[in-house]
């Protein structure tokens, strides 16, 4: 039986397993991965990533979600994962890395203890529609944004999979986003697909809001308050089109361990 070894991360509440898989390559099934992400009967988590080398890049990333599919991109992930290469020495400070989006960038602004600030950059979003409704885009993955006067009064275990499987957005499916423009920042709850629950944060969840906020105040530099902390998203906008997208917070580590497989 095969020993695991793992590192635990989160981001803001976004919790995640990470394996430094530059060396086995590990074809992990559908049903192992549920196991693992299981939060009674495995480690628990919102997520599984995989740190593999990759020519031209300092790491590739690889994210699975915990009903075992693959996603496109995970923004709290990518601050984890980033932290976790810093920590083994595949990189500094700086870093260049593949995911199943593109390439980006990273940056570990600050280090202490099992604590890191760390800043991503994001793809230039994709926007599908905005409405006085919602605002449909892609900002890593599937987003919509949904601004209402009180988040927490949402029922989102009902509302989140009603947007989230509504055939405008088959068949991929799409994540789902509540939020609230205040004064100095946006307030955010994201029901999140492969989850299919509400995570205490979502990284490509709050750069959506963010973008989606500034399409309704203009804020290029957006502090995004979620139920697990704090993030900041800023970029460059002119008129409708966003780039230069970075999403900034905290990469924690809460533990190490083994667990057979």
């Amino acid at each position: 039986m095969e020993l695991l070894h793992f590192d635990k991360y989160q981001g803001t509440g976004n919790d995640f397993i990470l394996v430094d898989d530059r060396k086995q390559h590990r074809d992990f099934n559908g049903k192992t991965i549920v196991k693992l992400c299981d939060r009674r009967f495995g480690i628990g988590s919102d997520g599984l990533l995989l740190l593999r080398e990759r020519q031209g890049y300092d790491f590739e990333m690889l994210f699975f979600n915990p009903d075992g599919s693959r996603a496109t991109f995970c923004g709290n992930g990518a601050r984890c994962i980033s932290a976790f290469a810093a920590s083994l020495g595949v990189i500094q400070d700086e870093a260049s890395f593949l995911a199943p989006d593109g390439a980006h960038k990273a940056s570990v602004l600050s280090r202490n203890g099992n604590d890191s600030l760390v800043s991503i950059s994001m793809i230039d979003p994709v926007i599908y529609h905005h409405s006085e409704d919602y605002t449909y885009l892609n900002s890593g993955t599937y987003h919509v944004v949904k601004f209402v006067p009180d988040p927490d009064a949402v029922e989102i275990m009902k509302a989140g999979p009603e947007i989230r499987y509504d055939g405008r957005f088959a068949p991929a499916g799409t994540n789902v986003n509540f939020a609230r423009i205040n004064q100095d920042s946006v307030y955010v709850r994201t029901y999140e697909k492969g989850v299919e629950a509400e995570t205490l944060s979502c990284g490509t969840g709050v750069t959506a809001t963010a973008i989606a906020a500034s399409l309704r105040t203009g804020r290029t530099d957006v502090r995004v308050v979620t139920k697990g902390g704090e993030l900041r998203v800023h970029f460059l906008r002119k008129d409708n089109n966003f780039e230069g997208v970075f999403l900034e917070g905290p990469a924690v580590k809460v533990f190490s361990g083994s667990i057979n497989l």
